[in-house]
């Protein structure tokens, strides 16, 4: 989303996301010299590094540009601070641009990044269409180009991204488990973005496979998500409340979604099922006559930093991948309240799957702890 926590990506996903674009408003671009201030959740800290600083960081600070198509809502606030401390703890002089969900500003942003010195840039999220043409700039000028859930054919760039198929796979089957067959079900989803449109592809095959009516599909990307779905979905489930449940694969939608079903008193007999994790996530989902029973997620300030250091191994020379996945977890609300989880950090605690910190790492590197 996601995330999701989007772009023509997976919004990031993530988030995209998903996967999230929430109310927030952030700077057009900001410096990362304020990396340290909070990582989502608990101040974040960095292992000790055993190994010797390789080419280009063993000569001082490695500028580097993380340009976003959106840093708004909870999932993808989580991701840049992830991403921010991790900088930080590598020495990675880190300029952020966000574009506010602005398509043409992002290729601007990018373009700005490119004159910027940038040693590397990291996309994250973004419509190819628009982008596509900066990141072959970016590419013949010798820059490192690492995307996260963005679809991109350009030789010599690096795709990082949440598995997104699974993602769905895994809060699908609980959507299957819990409707049974021949269920009657809503849909709330937006064409375009990498990370929805490979959901959307399980979810087709689920809908077949459990002979499901799909009785609507709704939904937009702003850059207040959530706020601007809850009227589409009221307007469906006005036509269609016999739905009994609604998948919405990013958690922007879902929460969306939920205030909605809140809104036309559906909440006992529509459920509502997510992807992407967050902190308000958690919150909706386990709030009493919460319809949102199950999401499927990575953990996005994990996320963040794994890009970041991703980034710096290809920067190293020692990547020898183009690709790199995030792994992504089914949660319940049952297993959210039974373990009376609240927030992140007791998440990442009851589910050690979400620890990122074996992957895209290295001996000189200090990996952030989230």
């Amino acid at each position: 989303m996601p995330r999701t926590r989007l772009p023509r990506t997976r919004l990031p996903l993530a988030a995209l996301s998903l996967a999230s674009l929430g109310a927030l408003v952030l700077s057009g671009c900001s410096q990362s010299t304020d990396a340290s201030k909070d990582t989502g959740d608990t101040a974040a800290s960095a292992s000790a590094v055993t190994g010797k600083k390789p080419a280009p960081f063993s000569a001082g600070a490695v500028k580097v540009a993380l340009v976003r198509q959106s840093g708004a809502g909870d999932y993808f606030e989580q991701w840049g601070n992830g991403a921010k401390a991790q900088a930080k703890a590598l020495g990675i002089d880190l300029t952020v641009y966000d574009a506010q969900a602005d398509n043409a500003k992002q290729a601007t942003d990018l373009s700005s990044a490119i004159n910027s010195g940038a040693k590397a840039i990291i996309i994250d999220h973004g419509f190819p269409a628009t982008i596509q043409p900066e990141i072959d700039k970016a590419v013949q000028k010798g820059i490192k180009v690492v995307v996260y859930d963005v679809e991109t054919a350009t030789k010599g760039v690096v795709s990082t991204k949440q598995d997104d198929a699974s993602m769905a796979k895994a809060v699908l089957d609980v959507m299957a488990k819990d409707l049974g067959k021949n269920a009657k079900v809503g849909y709330v989803n937006v064409a375009g973005y990498a990370a929805l449109d490979k959901r959307d592809s399980v979810w087709k095959g689920t809908v077949d496979n459990n002979a499901w009516k799909q009785e609507f599909k709704v939904g937009k990307v702003t850059d207040s998500t959530a706020t601007d779905n809850v009227p589409l979905v009221s307007a469906a489930l006005t036509q269609h409340s016999d739905v009994t449940g609604v998948f919405a694969p990013y958690d922007e939608l879902a929460k969306g979604t939920v205030l909605a079903v809140q809104n036309k008193k559906l909440q006992d007999k529509v459920k509502v099922f997510g992807a992407d994790v967050s902190n308000a996530d958690i919150q909706q989902m386990t709030a009493a006559g919460s319809p949102w029973v199950a999401t499927a997620g990575t953990d996005p300030s994990a996320v963040g930093a794994a890009v970041v250091r991703t980034t710096a191994l290809e920067l190293a020379g020692q990547l020898n991948k183009t690709s790199v996945q995030f792994p992504a977890v089914a949660i319940t609300q049952d297993f959210l309240r039974k373990n009376k989880i609240g927030n992140m950090d007791q998440l990442r605690e009851a589910l050690p799957a979400l620890n990122l910190a074996q992957v895209s790492t290295a001996d000189w590197i200090s990996n952030v702890a989230h």
